[in-house]
């Protein structure tokens, strides 16, 4: 069975909701004005949820959402929808997915006109349809010959010429007010890099449905500010998601590039946001979480897909943190065998077959990620070596 996407604002709810019957649930995004404010997942009598019940649930899950948003107007604290008041490049690293970047672009051109640029880069993609892609849309696309997610970020932060650049994954969408809401927490000096809420943008699929529960890439509904005072800067997975992401041009020499030898096209397969973020906290600066700021990201449809997926995370966190016990950062044994005792508690409850766990070959494979991370990230930084000498 799979789940229903629904976007309602709650000034305007229908009189019940009727969808396919196919569907078993809807998860539903609540706005108010525009604003997501929450969330909501609701089981569905053959396709449907009457008024009765839609209503309460909006009530439960949004009041206090409601009640902060008119008590911010009143006071005059929120920022209006306005055009950054600084041109902006919205960068696309992409390999081999044609598909979901003409989608991508495509929400990208549907944002508002406030001057942006758009910028792809192609990490190496085996054919020409990256670029094919842009020339139909008409933008920037440059070439990168080595592949690796971060190899193509800090190449996308050197061409920009704006101070600000935003990233969006080929895979995902950004709705329409995301750029502006990014943009409007860079007011202060000290914020480096803003994040923001990603959601489904389809739960057609078991690996889709399991995705969102074990890899969400939400991070809820309230606005953050982190920094390395109040937050350890290793403990980074709450901050937000490479999908949905934007930073100072100047964090390349404020900070670092982003490391090259972590995430997608290395032997590492992820972990080069994090990484970015723990460097930002640790040099004394903060990131914002902006939950305006949203986009609608395409989960692994397949179930191999979604392994694959889970086995990489494993082995990019333990690279990423292997990154920082090179750079001295001694705390990290301590953070990863407090990880490796939840992990462990995961695998008896699968083993045990609890209520709710989570399928036993998802933990053995993150687990088997884990294992291999630090080997990888050594791996990398060899391979990596190797290129910048030949």
């Amino acid at each position: 069975m799979a789940t229903a996407i629904l976007d309602l604002d709650v000034e305007r709810l229908p009189q019940g909701i009727s969808v396919p019957e196919r569907y078993r649930d809807a998860m539903i995004l609540l706005r108010w004005r525009g604003r997501p404010i929450g969330c909501v997942t609701l089981p569905l009598a053959r396709g449907c949820v009457d008024d009765t019940q839609l209503r309460e649930a909006v009530l439960d899950h949004t009041s206090e959402h409601v009640v902060a948003a008119l008590q911010a107007e009143y006071l005059q604290n929120t920022q209006a929808d306005v055009a950054p008041p600084y041109p902006v490049t919205v960068a696309i690293c992409t390999r081999d997915r044609a598909d979901d970047l003409d989608r991508c672009l495509t929400a990208v051109r549907q944002l508002p006109d406030d001057g942006q640029h758009v910028l792809v880069v192609d990490s190496a993609s085996r054919d020409d349809a990256t670029r094919r892609v842009c020339e139909k849309h008409g933008v920037r696309c440059v070439r990168e010959d080595v592949p690796g997610l971060d190899r193509a970020r800090n190449r996308a932060l050197r061409e920009a010429r704006t101070p600000i650049v935003a990233f969006t994954d080929d895979d995902a969408a950004p709705d329409r007010g995301w750029l502006r809401a990014l943009c409007r927490n860079f007011t202060d000096p000290s914020v480096l890099c803003v994040t923001g809420l990603t959601l489904p943008i389809e739960l057609e699929s078991d690996a889709q449905e399991w995705y969102e529960r074990t890899c969400s890439l939400a991070r809820g509904f309230h606005r953050r500010v982190f920094d390395g005072t109040s937050h350890p800067v290793l403990l980074v997975g709450r901050i937000g998601a490479g999908a949905n992401q934007a930073f100072r041009r100047d964090v390349l020499e404020l900070v670092s590039p982003f490391d090259e030898a972590l995430d997608a096209g290395t032997p590492t397969k992820s972990g080069g946001d994090n990484d970015m973020y723990a460097r930002i906290l640790a040099a004394g600066y903060s990131i914002v979480y902006e939950p305006d700021a949203l986009s609608w990201h395409r989960h692994r449809r397949e179930w191999s897909q979604l392994r694959a997926a889970i086995y990489g995370y494993g082995v990019g966190v333990y690279a990423h943190w292997t990154a920082q016990l090179l750079r001295r950062e001694f705390t990290v044994p301590r953070i990863a065998l407090g990880w490796l005792a939840s992990q462990l508690a995961s695998l008896a409850r699968a083993l045990l077959g609890w209520r709710g766990h989570v399928p036993l070959d998802l933990v053995l494979a993150e687990l088997a990620g884990c294992a291999v991370g630090p080997f990888a990230y050594l791996r990398s930084r060899r391979r990596l070596r190797a290129v910048k000498q030949g």
